[in-house]
Protein backbone atom coordinates (compact mmCIF):
# COMPACT_ATOMS: atom_id res chain seq x y z
CA UNK A 1 0.00 0.00 0.00
CA UNK A 2 1.14 3.50 -0.24
CA UNK A 3 -0.22 7.70 -0.14
CA UNK A 4 -0.74 10.03 -2.97
CA UNK A 5 1.91 12.54 -2.35
CA UNK A 6 -0.95 15.68 -2.18
CA UNK A 7 -0.42 18.51 -0.96
CA UNK A 8 -3.74 20.51 0.19
CA UNK A 9 -1.93 23.47 -0.28
CA UNK A 10 -0.63 23.21 -3.82
CA UNK A 11 -4.80 21.90 -5.05
CA UNK A 12 -5.76 25.41 -3.34
CA UNK A 13 -3.71 27.27 -5.84
CA UNK A 14 -4.26 25.00 -8.68
CA UNK A 15 -8.18 25.61 -8.66
CA UNK A 16 -8.00 29.26 -8.02
CA UNK A 17 -6.17 29.28 -11.24
CA UNK A 18 -8.40 27.10 -13.10
CA UNK A 19 -11.38 27.51 -15.11
CA UNK A 20 -14.83 26.13 -13.70
CA UNK A 21 -15.21 24.38 -16.67
CA UNK A 22 -12.59 22.00 -16.23
CA UNK A 23 -12.35 18.87 -14.47
CA UNK A 24 -10.13 20.41 -11.25
CA UNK A 25 -13.71 21.26 -9.91
CA UNK A 26 -14.99 18.13 -10.10
CA UNK A 27 -14.97 15.83 -6.87
CA UNK A 28 -11.78 14.60 -5.31
CA UNK A 29 -11.90 10.51 -5.92
CA UNK A 30 -10.62 7.53 -3.97
CA UNK A 31 -12.43 5.56 -6.75
CA UNK A 32 -9.74 3.71 -9.08
CA UNK A 33 -12.66 2.35 -11.21
CA UNK A 34 -15.55 4.08 -10.66
CA UNK A 35 -17.53 7.11 -11.98
CA UNK A 36 -17.95 10.74 -10.08
CA UNK A 37 -21.09 10.87 -7.70
CA UNK A 38 -24.24 11.99 -9.68
CA UNK A 39 -25.41 15.47 -9.03
CA UNK A 40 -28.11 14.17 -6.96
CA UNK A 41 -25.69 12.38 -4.70
CA UNK A 42 -23.91 15.53 -4.33
CA UNK A 43 -23.22 16.55 -0.34
CA UNK A 44 -22.33 19.98 0.71
CA UNK A 45 -18.40 20.00 1.31
CA UNK A 46 -16.99 19.34 4.78
CA UNK A 47 -14.71 21.78 6.11
CA UNK A 48 -12.46 21.27 8.66
CA UNK A 49 -13.27 25.07 10.38
CA UNK A 50 -16.79 23.65 10.62
CA UNK A 51 -15.41 21.08 12.94
CA UNK A 52 -13.84 22.12 16.55
CA UNK A 53 -10.25 22.22 16.71
CA UNK A 54 -10.11 19.81 19.84
CA UNK A 55 -13.12 17.02 17.77
CA UNK A 56 -10.38 17.48 14.76
CA UNK A 57 -7.05 16.49 16.91
CA UNK A 58 -8.81 13.53 18.59
CA UNK A 59 -10.21 12.36 14.94
CA UNK A 60 -6.45 12.32 13.82
CA UNK A 61 -5.65 10.71 17.22
CA UNK A 62 -7.97 8.08 16.77
CA UNK A 63 -7.19 7.28 13.36
CA UNK A 64 -3.50 6.65 13.98
CA UNK A 65 -4.29 4.14 16.83
CA UNK A 66 -6.63 2.29 15.01
CA UNK A 67 -4.55 2.52 11.95
CA UNK A 68 -2.05 1.10 14.39
CA UNK A 69 -3.51 -1.87 15.35
CA UNK A 70 -5.42 -2.71 12.22
CA UNK A 71 -4.13 -1.06 9.12
CA UNK A 72 -1.59 -3.70 7.66
CA UNK A 73 -1.40 -6.64 10.40
CA UNK A 74 -1.39 -9.46 7.77
CA UNK A 75 2.54 -8.15 6.92
CA UNK A 76 3.73 -9.44 10.13
CA UNK A 77 3.10 -12.99 8.93
CA UNK A 78 6.85 -13.69 9.82
CA UNK A 79 6.43 -13.63 13.21
CA UNK A 80 2.94 -15.02 13.59
CA UNK A 81 4.21 -18.34 11.14
CA UNK A 82 6.45 -19.67 14.30
CA UNK A 83 2.98 -19.70 16.34
CA UNK A 84 1.09 -20.88 13.81
CA UNK A 85 3.83 -23.45 13.50
CA UNK A 86 4.47 -24.30 17.29
CA UNK A 87 0.18 -24.67 17.16
CA UNK A 88 0.53 -27.45 14.42
CA UNK A 89 -1.41 -25.26 11.85
CA UNK A 90 -1.69 -27.54 8.98
CA UNK A 91 0.78 -30.52 10.33
CA UNK A 92 -2.04 -33.46 9.53
CA UNK A 93 -0.41 -32.78 6.00
CA UNK A 94 2.54 -34.05 6.91
CA UNK A 95 2.36 -37.12 9.22
CA UNK A 96 5.86 -37.90 9.16
CA UNK A 97 6.74 -35.05 11.09
CA UNK A 98 4.30 -35.40 13.73
CA UNK A 99 7.78 -36.00 16.07
CA UNK A 100 10.13 -33.12 14.34
CA UNK A 101 9.29 -30.17 15.75
CA UNK A 102 11.77 -28.25 14.23
CA UNK A 103 10.92 -28.93 10.93
CA UNK A 104 7.94 -29.21 8.29
CA UNK A 105 6.87 -30.80 5.38
CA UNK A 106 6.35 -29.33 1.77
CA UNK A 107 2.59 -29.26 2.31
CA UNK A 108 2.69 -27.61 4.85
CA UNK A 109 4.89 -25.01 3.99
CA UNK A 110 2.75 -24.21 0.95
CA UNK A 111 -0.83 -23.78 2.57
CA UNK A 112 0.33 -21.36 5.05
CA UNK A 113 2.46 -19.34 2.47
CA UNK A 114 -0.95 -19.61 1.03
CA UNK A 115 -2.82 -18.50 3.49
CA UNK A 116 -0.61 -14.45 3.51
CA UNK A 117 -0.05 -14.96 -0.20
CA UNK A 118 -4.64 -14.82 -0.70
CA UNK A 119 -3.88 -11.85 2.20
CA UNK A 120 -1.49 -10.06 0.03
CA UNK A 121 -3.85 -10.08 -3.22
CA UNK A 122 -6.25 -9.28 -1.21
CA UNK A 123 -4.97 -6.08 0.41
CA UNK A 124 -3.73 -5.13 -3.11
CA UNK A 125 -7.06 -5.88 -5.22
CA UNK A 126 -9.21 -4.38 -2.52
CA UNK A 127 -8.42 -0.74 -3.48
CA UNK A 128 -10.97 -0.60 -6.11
CA UNK A 129 -13.93 -1.51 -3.56
CA UNK A 130 -12.77 0.23 -1.44
CA UNK A 131 -12.49 3.35 -3.34
CA UNK A 132 -15.83 2.88 -4.47
CA UNK A 133 -17.39 2.37 -0.91
CA UNK A 134 -15.33 5.67 -0.17
CA UNK A 135 -16.41 7.64 -3.28
CA UNK A 136 -20.18 6.88 -2.80
CA UNK A 137 -20.63 6.16 0.57
CA UNK A 138 -17.80 7.81 2.88
CA UNK A 139 -15.83 7.32 5.41
CA UNK A 140 -17.66 6.04 8.21
CA UNK A 141 -19.57 3.61 6.37
CA UNK A 142 -16.07 2.37 5.29
CA UNK A 143 -14.58 2.60 8.59
CA UNK A 144 -17.44 0.82 9.45
CA UNK A 145 -17.24 -2.46 6.95
CA UNK A 146 -13.61 -2.35 7.72
CA UNK A 147 -14.38 -3.06 11.27
CA UNK A 148 -17.32 -5.99 10.22
CA UNK A 149 -14.54 -7.66 8.14
CA UNK A 150 -11.81 -7.57 10.75
CA UNK A 151 -14.55 -9.03 13.46
CA UNK A 152 -15.06 -11.76 11.02
CA UNK A 153 -11.47 -12.49 10.30
CA UNK A 154 -10.67 -12.62 13.86
CA UNK A 155 -13.53 -15.03 14.93
CA UNK A 156 -12.55 -17.59 11.89
CA UNK A 157 -8.61 -17.50 13.06
CA UNK A 158 -10.17 -17.62 16.69
CA UNK A 159 -11.77 -20.92 16.52
CA UNK A 160 -10.44 -22.29 13.00
CA UNK A 161 -9.54 -25.60 15.04
CA UNK A 162 -13.09 -25.90 16.04
CA UNK A 163 -14.82 -25.40 12.65
CA UNK A 164 -15.48 -28.09 10.31
CA UNK A 165 -13.41 -26.60 7.47
CA UNK A 166 -10.40 -24.86 6.93
CA UNK A 167 -10.75 -21.15 8.93
CA UNK A 168 -7.39 -19.94 9.03
CA UNK A 169 -6.62 -18.85 5.09
CA UNK A 170 -10.39 -17.24 5.04
CA UNK A 171 -9.78 -16.10 8.45
CA UNK A 172 -6.04 -14.04 7.37
CA UNK A 173 -8.04 -13.24 3.84
CA UNK A 174 -10.64 -11.26 5.92
CA UNK A 175 -8.15 -9.33 8.70
CA UNK A 176 -6.15 -8.18 5.00
CA UNK A 177 -9.70 -7.01 3.62
CA UNK A 178 -10.61 -5.17 6.75
CA UNK A 179 -7.26 -3.29 7.14
CA UNK A 180 -7.50 -0.66 3.73
CA UNK A 181 -11.14 -0.22 4.63
CA UNK A 182 -9.97 1.05 7.69
CA UNK A 183 -6.79 2.84 6.16
CA UNK A 184 -7.67 4.19 2.99
CA UNK A 185 -10.72 6.22 4.67
CA UNK A 186 -8.61 7.77 6.81
CA UNK A 187 -6.61 9.72 4.18
CA UNK A 188 -8.93 12.62 4.36
CA UNK A 189 -8.35 13.42 7.47
CA UNK A 190 -5.18 15.20 5.97
CA UNK A 191 -7.48 17.83 5.20
CA UNK A 192 -8.33 18.77 9.12
CA UNK A 193 -5.43 20.57 9.20
CA UNK A 194 -4.21 21.74 5.55
CA UNK A 195 -0.72 23.46 6.68
CA UNK A 196 0.10 20.06 8.50
CA UNK A 197 -1.90 17.52 6.06
CA UNK A 198 1.86 16.15 5.19
CA UNK A 199 2.72 15.65 8.89
CA UNK A 200 -0.78 13.82 9.24
CA UNK A 201 -0.33 11.37 5.83
CA UNK A 202 3.11 10.63 7.62
CA UNK A 203 1.39 9.46 10.89
CA UNK A 204 -0.78 7.46 8.94
CA UNK A 205 1.94 5.61 6.56
CA UNK A 206 4.17 4.89 9.77
CA UNK A 207 0.77 3.34 11.57
CA UNK A 208 0.58 1.52 8.96
CA UNK A 209 4.25 0.49 8.61
CA UNK A 210 4.15 -0.67 12.44
CA UNK A 211 1.18 -2.14 12.29
CA UNK A 212 2.93 -5.65 11.35
CA UNK A 213 4.61 -5.22 15.07
CA UNK A 214 1.18 -6.18 16.41
CA UNK A 215 1.94 -10.18 15.58
CA UNK A 216 5.65 -9.65 16.99
CA UNK A 217 4.25 -8.50 20.41
CA UNK A 218 2.19 -11.28 20.16
CA UNK A 219 4.48 -13.86 20.17
CA UNK A 220 6.56 -12.35 22.64
CA UNK A 221 3.63 -12.86 24.98
CA UNK A 222 3.39 -16.42 23.37
CA UNK A 223 6.80 -17.43 24.33
CA UNK A 224 7.09 -15.66 27.65
CA UNK A 225 3.64 -17.23 28.70
CA UNK A 226 4.94 -20.61 27.81
CA UNK A 227 2.55 -20.95 24.43
CA UNK A 228 -0.52 -20.88 26.96
CA UNK A 229 -1.60 -17.87 25.38
CA UNK A 230 -3.50 -19.46 22.13
CA UNK A 231 -4.01 -18.26 19.05
CA UNK A 232 -7.73 -18.65 19.80
CA UNK A 233 -7.26 -16.46 22.59
CA UNK A 234 -5.54 -13.82 21.41
CA UNK A 235 -7.96 -13.39 18.41
CA UNK A 236 -10.72 -12.95 21.30
CA UNK A 237 -8.94 -10.58 22.93
CA UNK A 238 -8.28 -8.50 19.43
CA UNK A 239 -11.97 -8.16 18.66
CA UNK A 240 -11.61 -5.59 21.10
CA UNK A 241 -9.82 -3.14 18.30
CA UNK A 242 -12.45 -3.41 15.59
CA UNK A 243 -15.20 -3.12 17.86
CA UNK A 244 -13.17 0.15 19.31
CA UNK A 245 -13.65 1.20 15.40
CA UNK A 246 -16.92 0.63 15.33
CA UNK A 247 -17.89 3.17 18.31
CA UNK A 248 -15.44 5.44 16.48
CA UNK A 249 -17.02 5.92 13.55
CA UNK A 250 -20.78 6.38 14.88
CA UNK A 251 -19.67 8.46 17.69
CA UNK A 252 -16.62 10.51 16.82
CA UNK A 253 -15.12 10.10 13.22
CA UNK A 254 -16.80 12.53 10.49
CA UNK A 255 -19.62 10.82 7.96
CA UNK A 256 -18.72 12.49 4.93
CA UNK A 257 -14.97 13.15 3.86
CA UNK A 258 -13.38 16.36 4.81
CA UNK A 259 -12.92 18.49 1.37
CA UNK A 260 -9.38 19.34 0.12
CA UNK A 261 -8.79 23.70 0.32
CA UNK A 262 -8.98 23.80 -3.53
CA UNK A 263 -12.48 21.81 -3.24
CA UNK A 264 -13.95 24.22 -0.59
CA UNK A 265 -12.66 27.65 -2.20
CA UNK A 266 -13.97 25.69 -5.87
CA UNK A 267 -17.57 25.55 -3.71
CA UNK A 268 -17.78 28.64 -2.41
CA UNK A 269 -16.86 30.87 -5.80
CA UNK A 270 -19.04 28.99 -7.34
CA UNK A 271 -22.30 31.42 -7.43
CA UNK A 272 -24.20 29.08 -8.93
CA UNK A 273 -24.72 27.51 -5.70
CA UNK A 274 -26.52 30.22 -4.04
CA UNK A 275 -29.54 28.55 -5.92
CA UNK A 276 -30.88 25.46 -4.58
CA UNK A 277 -33.80 23.03 -6.48
CA UNK A 278 -35.87 24.01 -3.28
CA UNK A 279 -35.76 27.65 -4.82
CA UNK A 280 -38.62 26.88 -7.07
CA UNK A 281 -40.91 26.13 -4.54
CA UNK A 282 -40.38 30.00 -3.41
CA UNK A 283 -42.91 32.20 -4.59
CA UNK A 284 -41.76 35.66 -2.52
CA UNK A 285 -38.98 37.28 -4.53
CA UNK A 286 -38.06 39.07 -1.41
CA UNK A 287 -37.97 36.07 0.69
CA UNK A 288 -35.16 34.88 -2.43
CA UNK A 289 -33.08 37.49 -2.54
CA UNK A 290 -32.28 37.40 1.42
CA UNK A 291 -31.63 33.61 0.95
CA UNK A 292 -29.51 34.78 -1.66
CA UNK A 293 -27.26 36.79 0.05
CA UNK A 294 -27.21 34.65 3.17
CA UNK A 295 -25.68 32.30 0.79
CA UNK A 296 -23.46 34.84 -0.84
CA UNK A 297 -22.04 35.76 2.61
CA UNK A 298 -21.97 32.10 3.30
CA UNK A 299 -19.52 31.48 0.68
CA UNK A 300 -17.43 34.38 1.30
CA UNK A 301 -17.01 33.60 4.95
CA UNK A 302 -15.73 30.17 3.30
CA UNK A 303 -13.15 31.49 1.70
CA UNK A 304 -11.76 33.46 4.81
CA UNK A 305 -12.40 30.58 6.90
CA UNK A 306 -10.45 28.49 4.26
CA UNK A 307 -7.56 30.95 4.01
CA UNK A 308 -7.27 31.24 8.03
CA UNK A 309 -6.56 27.69 7.93
CA UNK A 310 -3.39 28.29 5.87
CA UNK A 311 -1.93 30.71 8.18
CA UNK A 312 -0.28 33.46 7.49
CA UNK A 313 -2.78 34.60 4.56
CA UNK A 314 -1.81 32.00 2.39
CA UNK A 315 1.71 32.71 2.47
CA UNK A 316 2.48 29.54 3.25
CA UNK A 317 0.27 28.33 0.23
CA UNK A 318 2.18 30.48 -2.06
CA UNK A 319 5.58 29.04 -1.14
CA UNK A 320 4.02 25.65 -1.12
CA UNK A 321 3.07 26.42 -4.65
CA UNK A 322 6.70 27.34 -5.35
CA UNK A 323 8.31 24.19 -3.75
CA UNK A 324 5.77 22.06 -5.94
CA UNK A 325 6.74 23.78 -9.30
CA UNK A 326 10.35 23.38 -8.47
CA UNK A 327 9.45 19.49 -8.06
CA UNK A 328 8.12 19.23 -11.29
CA UNK A 329 10.57 20.73 -12.80
CA UNK A 330 13.32 18.64 -10.75
CA UNK A 331 11.20 15.29 -11.70
CA UNK A 332 12.15 15.35 -15.29
CA UNK A 333 8.69 13.26 -16.94
CA UNK A 334 5.94 15.41 -14.58
CA UNK A 335 2.95 15.85 -17.32
CA UNK A 336 4.07 13.09 -19.27
CA UNK A 337 0.66 11.88 -20.01
CA UNK A 338 -1.51 13.94 -18.50
CA UNK A 339 -4.73 15.51 -20.07
CA UNK A 340 -4.84 11.59 -21.96
CA UNK A 341 -7.41 9.35 -20.98
CA UNK A 342 -6.87 5.94 -18.84
CA UNK A 343 -6.94 3.84 -21.67
CA UNK A 344 -4.97 5.91 -24.11
CA UNK A 345 -2.30 5.84 -21.39
CA UNK A 346 -2.51 1.95 -20.25
CA UNK A 347 -1.47 1.47 -23.82
CA UNK A 348 1.83 2.69 -23.52
CA UNK A 349 5.18 1.91 -22.35
CA UNK A 350 5.17 4.05 -19.42
CA UNK A 351 2.37 2.11 -17.90
CA UNK A 352 3.30 -1.33 -19.41
CA UNK A 353 7.35 -1.23 -18.07
CA UNK A 354 6.34 0.27 -14.33
CA UNK A 355 3.42 -2.71 -14.36
CA UNK A 356 5.45 -5.36 -15.26
CA UNK A 357 8.78 -3.66 -12.70
CA UNK A 358 5.72 -3.60 -10.06
CA UNK A 359 4.89 -7.09 -10.16
CA UNK A 360 8.12 -8.38 -9.93
CA UNK A 361 9.15 -6.46 -7.22
CA UNK A 362 5.64 -6.92 -5.24
CA UNK A 363 6.01 -10.53 -6.02
CA UNK A 364 10.07 -10.10 -4.29
CA UNK A 365 8.69 -8.80 -1.32
CA UNK A 366 5.75 -10.84 -0.37
CA UNK A 367 7.78 -13.78 -1.46
CA UNK A 368 10.61 -12.97 0.90
CA UNK A 369 8.28 -12.36 3.79
CA UNK A 370 6.64 -15.59 3.43
CA UNK A 371 9.59 -17.91 3.35
CA UNK A 372 12.28 -15.67 5.07
CA UNK A 373 12.87 -18.34 8.13
CA UNK A 374 12.65 -21.61 5.20
CA UNK A 375 15.65 -20.20 2.66
CA UNK A 376 18.01 -18.57 5.57
CA UNK A 377 17.49 -22.68 7.26
CA UNK A 378 19.37 -23.76 3.80
CA UNK A 379 21.23 -20.96 3.27
CA UNK A 380 23.11 -20.73 7.02
CA UNK A 381 22.32 -24.24 7.38
CA UNK A 382 21.18 -23.54 10.55
CA UNK A 383 17.88 -23.81 12.19
CA UNK A 384 18.49 -21.72 15.05
CA UNK A 385 20.65 -18.87 13.07
CA UNK A 386 17.63 -18.77 10.74
CA UNK A 387 14.98 -18.24 14.09
CA UNK A 388 17.32 -15.17 15.14
CA UNK A 389 17.29 -14.19 11.25
CA UNK A 390 13.72 -14.26 11.53
CA UNK A 391 13.10 -12.43 15.00
CA UNK A 392 15.82 -9.60 13.71
CA UNK A 393 13.43 -9.50 10.44
CA UNK A 394 10.00 -9.08 12.84
CA UNK A 395 11.48 -6.74 14.66
CA UNK A 396 12.86 -4.57 11.77
CA UNK A 397 10.35 -4.87 9.42
CA UNK A 398 8.04 -2.08 11.31
CA UNK A 399 10.64 -0.22 12.70
CA UNK A 400 12.84 0.31 9.22
CA UNK A 401 8.94 1.25 7.84
CA UNK A 402 8.75 4.37 10.49
CA UNK A 403 12.23 5.51 9.84
CA UNK A 404 12.42 5.44 6.41
CA UNK A 405 9.30 8.43 6.13
CA UNK A 406 12.05 11.41 5.99
CA UNK A 407 14.30 9.03 3.64
CA UNK A 408 11.37 8.82 1.05
CA UNK A 409 10.15 12.34 1.30
CA UNK A 410 14.17 13.90 0.58
CA UNK A 411 14.53 11.39 -2.28
CA UNK A 412 11.16 12.19 -3.90
CA UNK A 413 10.72 15.56 -3.68
CA UNK A 414 15.00 16.36 -4.33
CA UNK A 415 15.66 13.69 -7.18
CA UNK A 416 14.56 13.11 -10.75
CA UNK A 417 12.41 10.12 -11.51
CA UNK A 418 14.55 8.50 -13.78
CA UNK A 419 17.60 9.02 -10.29
CA UNK A 420 14.32 7.70 -8.03
CA UNK A 421 13.89 4.35 -10.37
CA UNK A 422 17.49 3.77 -11.02
CA UNK A 423 17.96 3.93 -7.30
CA UNK A 424 15.34 1.29 -6.62
CA UNK A 425 16.71 -1.27 -9.45
CA UNK A 426 20.24 -0.83 -7.93
CA UNK A 427 19.02 -1.34 -4.09
CA UNK A 428 17.05 -4.19 -5.28
CA UNK A 429 19.51 -5.92 -7.51
CA UNK A 430 21.67 -5.42 -4.34
CA UNK A 431 19.28 -7.12 -2.21
CA UNK A 432 18.49 -9.78 -4.25
CA UNK A 433 22.01 -10.41 -4.55
CA UNK A 434 22.58 -10.49 -0.54
CA UNK A 435 20.04 -13.24 -0.63
CA UNK A 436 22.37 -15.55 -2.22
CA UNK A 437 25.09 -15.39 0.13
CA UNK A 438 25.42 -18.07 3.22
CA UNK A 439 26.69 -15.59 5.35
CA UNK A 440 25.09 -14.12 8.65
CA UNK A 441 26.35 -10.95 7.97
CA UNK A 442 24.69 -10.66 4.33
CA UNK A 443 21.29 -11.59 5.86
CA UNK A 444 21.15 -8.61 8.84
CA UNK A 445 22.38 -6.44 5.61
CA UNK A 446 19.85 -7.96 3.47
CA UNK A 447 17.07 -6.98 5.96
CA UNK A 448 18.31 -3.81 6.48
CA UNK A 449 18.30 -2.86 2.50
CA UNK A 450 14.69 -4.97 2.39
CA UNK A 451 13.02 -2.60 5.75
CA UNK A 452 14.44 0.46 3.90
CA UNK A 453 13.75 -0.54 0.41
CA UNK A 454 9.77 -1.74 0.85
CA UNK A 455 8.19 1.53 1.80
CA UNK A 456 10.28 3.44 -0.51
CA UNK A 457 8.93 1.20 -3.12
CA UNK A 458 5.26 1.30 -2.78
CA UNK A 459 5.79 4.96 -2.72
CA UNK A 460 8.47 5.96 -5.66
CA UNK A 461 5.74 3.60 -7.74
CA UNK A 462 2.77 6.01 -6.51
CA UNK A 463 4.75 9.17 -6.98
CA UNK A 464 5.27 7.86 -10.52
CA UNK A 465 1.57 7.69 -11.21
CA UNK A 466 0.70 11.07 -10.22
CA UNK A 467 3.74 12.55 -12.05
CA UNK A 468 3.20 10.92 -15.38
CA UNK A 469 -0.60 9.89 -15.68
CA UNK A 470 -2.02 12.78 -13.49
CA UNK A 471 -4.40 12.94 -10.92
CA UNK A 472 -7.46 12.80 -13.22
CA UNK A 473 -6.79 9.27 -13.95
CA UNK A 474 -4.68 8.38 -11.27
CA UNK A 475 -7.28 6.80 -9.41
CA UNK A 476 -7.89 4.38 -12.40
CA UNK A 477 -4.13 3.60 -13.33
CA UNK A 478 -2.42 3.45 -9.89
CA UNK A 479 -5.57 1.14 -8.78
CA UNK A 480 -4.67 -1.27 -12.18
CA UNK A 481 -1.25 -1.00 -11.48
CA UNK A 482 -1.62 -2.84 -8.02
CA UNK A 483 -4.76 -4.71 -9.08
CA UNK A 484 -2.78 -6.40 -11.56
CA UNK A 485 0.26 -6.82 -9.45
CA UNK A 486 -1.44 -7.93 -6.58
CA UNK A 487 -3.30 -10.77 -8.50
CA UNK A 488 0.01 -12.25 -10.26
CA UNK A 489 0.83 -12.51 -6.33
CA UNK A 490 -0.62 -16.11 -6.67
CA UNK A 491 2.68 -17.36 -8.68
CA UNK A 492 3.92 -17.33 -5.35
CA UNK A 493 2.28 -20.78 -4.58
CA UNK A 494 3.98 -21.90 -8.22
CA UNK A 495 7.83 -20.51 -6.55
CA UNK A 496 7.13 -22.38 -2.99
CA UNK A 497 6.36 -25.55 -4.92
CA UNK A 498 9.61 -25.37 -7.33
CA UNK A 499 11.92 -24.23 -4.60
CA UNK A 500 10.47 -27.80 -2.36
CA UNK A 501 9.73 -29.85 -5.22
CA UNK A 502 12.04 -29.08 -8.02
CA UNK A 503 15.54 -27.84 -5.86
CA UNK A 504 15.39 -29.48 -2.84
CA UNK A 505 14.54 -26.66 -0.82
CA UNK A 506 17.29 -24.74 -2.22
CA UNK A 507 15.92 -21.03 -2.94
CA UNK A 508 19.16 -19.65 -4.86
CA UNK A 509 17.23 -20.77 -8.20
CA UNK A 510 14.19 -19.08 -7.39
CA UNK A 511 15.99 -15.63 -5.74
CA UNK A 512 18.43 -15.92 -9.17
CA UNK A 513 15.73 -16.01 -11.60
CA UNK A 514 13.86 -13.35 -9.90
CA UNK A 515 16.93 -10.85 -9.79
CA UNK A 516 17.51 -11.83 -13.44
CA UNK A 517 14.35 -10.82 -14.72
CA UNK A 518 13.86 -7.96 -11.99
CA UNK A 519 17.05 -6.24 -13.11
CA UNK A 520 16.37 -6.64 -16.89
CA UNK A 521 12.80 -5.19 -16.41
CA UNK A 522 14.59 -2.64 -14.19
CA UNK A 523 16.94 -1.80 -16.73
CA UNK A 524 14.64 -1.15 -19.45
CA UNK A 525 12.44 1.19 -17.27
CA UNK A 526 14.93 3.44 -16.48
CA UNK A 527 16.68 3.42 -20.13
CA UNK A 528 12.72 4.25 -21.10
CA UNK A 529 12.32 7.05 -18.96
CA UNK A 530 15.58 8.67 -18.82
CA UNK A 531 15.16 8.91 -22.95
CA UNK A 532 11.97 10.14 -22.53
CA UNK A 533 12.91 12.35 -19.63
CA UNK A 534 15.99 13.85 -21.57
CA UNK A 535 13.72 14.33 -24.72
CA UNK A 536 11.24 16.27 -22.91
CA UNK A 537 13.92 18.33 -21.23
CA UNK A 538 15.14 19.55 -24.90
CA UNK A 539 11.17 20.06 -25.92
CA UNK A 540 10.75 22.49 -22.91
CA UNK A 541 14.03 24.03 -23.64
CA UNK A 542 13.00 24.75 -27.08
CA UNK A 543 9.85 25.87 -26.50
CA UNK A 544 11.44 28.37 -24.05
CA UNK A 545 13.51 29.74 -26.45
CA UNK A 546 10.84 30.11 -28.98
CA UNK A 547 8.69 32.20 -26.37
CA UNK A 548 11.73 34.47 -25.55
CA UNK A 549 12.40 35.00 -29.40
CA UNK A 550 8.91 35.51 -29.96
CA UNK A 551 8.91 38.26 -27.37
CA UNK A 552 11.83 39.97 -28.64
CA UNK A 553 11.16 39.85 -31.99
CA UNK A 554 11.15 43.93 -33.13
CA UNK A 555 7.88 45.20 -34.83
CA UNK A 556 7.99 47.26 -38.11
CA UNK A 557 8.23 50.58 -36.24
CA UNK A 558 11.38 49.35 -34.94
CA UNK A 559 9.90 48.53 -31.70
CA UNK A 560 10.60 45.36 -29.55
CA UNK A 561 7.25 43.34 -28.90
CA UNK A 562 7.26 42.17 -25.22
CA UNK A 563 3.38 41.32 -25.32
CA UNK A 564 4.39 37.41 -26.23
Amino acid sequence: MSLHRVSSMSSYEHVRGSSPARSEHRKMSFNPVGTWVPSAAKEEPVGAFEVSKTRRIVQVAIAVVYCLFAAGIVFGYAALKPVLLEEDVYRDACPKLRTQADNTCYEQEIRLNLMFTTAAVATNVCALPVGTVLDRYGPRVSGIIGSILLTIGALFFAFAPEIPFDGYIPGYFFLALGGPFVFISSFQLSNTFPRHSGLILALLTGAFDSSSAIFLFYRLIYDATNHAFTPQKFFLVYLVVPTCIFIAQITLMPKNSYKTVGELVSHAEDPSNDIRPTDNHITDESRLDRLGEERRQHRESVVSETTALLGRKGEEGDRQTQQGERKKQISGVWGALHGRSALQQIKTPWFILITLFTVIQMTRINYFVATIRTQYEHLLSSHDKAVLVNHVFDVALPVGGVCAIPMIGLVLDNTSTPFVLGLLVSVASAIGILGLLPYLWAAYANIILFVLYRPLYYTAVSDYAAKVFGFHTFGKVYGLIICLAGLLNFVQSALDAATHKVFGGDPVPINVLLLVVAFLVGVALVGFVWYKSRKMGRDRLEDEAEGATERLMPEPNGEVDESG
